[in-house]
């Protein structure tokens, strides 16, 4: 008795090769390096891992355009002539004799001479303008001062509070170095003092102030004004 399902599996696979015979043969790159890119393949055909660098125009990764870049810069940093350290140092080039070393030397010393001269002369002119300026003010305020003054010879400010506030105006310029000139009984001295009147006066051998008709004042060793006086001669 025949086997017809034998037939049957033999006519499909038969019909099977076939088909299959007539499909387009399939070619696979099994090359395990990329030939264009030159990076080493996955044996699926893929980049190895951690080869994503992007790939430029021309075909290469932008990883090689870098060390290109670098390659380069290399190059022109170790054809630059870099001068010797100790050369450095010294401010001298290489191969330079003795005696330009010692003008370099002299020149340097030159320099920093001039350097330390400008910053005093700076200091100095700056501790000059801060003093003129507190002398301004002081030179300002002198008239105040005598109106406080003639109003305290006349009781006017004996007690209250325009008495304590001319106190504390008076204090607050002692800290700026404002020095009231009014003794009496002192010798007469022409650089503090401006005689208004002279008068013969008894038991003196020195010209002296006995009388001061208006206060001076000075800060420092600078005279605002001088005190404006009445000096005993001797008879």
């Amino acid at each position: 008795m025949p086997h017809h399902g034998n037939e049957e599996e033999h006519n499909a696979s038969a019909g099977h090769d076939r088909q299959g015979s007539s499909q387009e043969p399939v070619i696979r790159d099994n090359r395990k390096v990329d030939p264009v890119t030159g990076q080493a393949r996955h044996p699926e055909g893929g980049h190895a891992e951690g080869s994503t660098a992007p790939q430029d125009a021309q075909g290469g990764s932008a990883q090689d355009s870098d060390g290109d870049a670098l390659a380069q810069a290399e190059e022109i940093l170790n054809g630059v002539e870099v001068p010797a350290a100790e050369s450095v140092a010294q401010g001298v080039p290489a191969g330079s004799s003795s005696a330009e070393a010692a003008e370099l030397k002299n020149d340097l010393l030159r320099l920093q001479a001039e350097y330390v001269n400008y910053r005093k002369r700076v200091e100095r002119d700056r501790a000059v303008a801060g003093e003129m300026a507190v002398i301004g003010v002081l030179n300002s305020l002198l008239p105040v001062l005598d109106d406080v003054d003639a109003a305290r010879q006349h009781g006017d400010l004996a007690d209250g509070p325009f008495a304590a506030i001319a106190t504390k105006l008076e204090n607050a310029l002692k800290t700026y170095g404002l020095e009231r000139i009014a003794d009496t009984g002192v010798e007469f001295d022409p650089t503090i003092h401006e005689a208004l009147i002279q008068q013969p006066g008894e038991d003196i051998e020195v010209d002296t102030v006995s009388q001061v008709l208006r206060s001076g004042y000075k800060s420092g060793d600078r005279v605002l004004r001088a005190a404006q006086v009445i000096v005993a001669v001797p008879a």
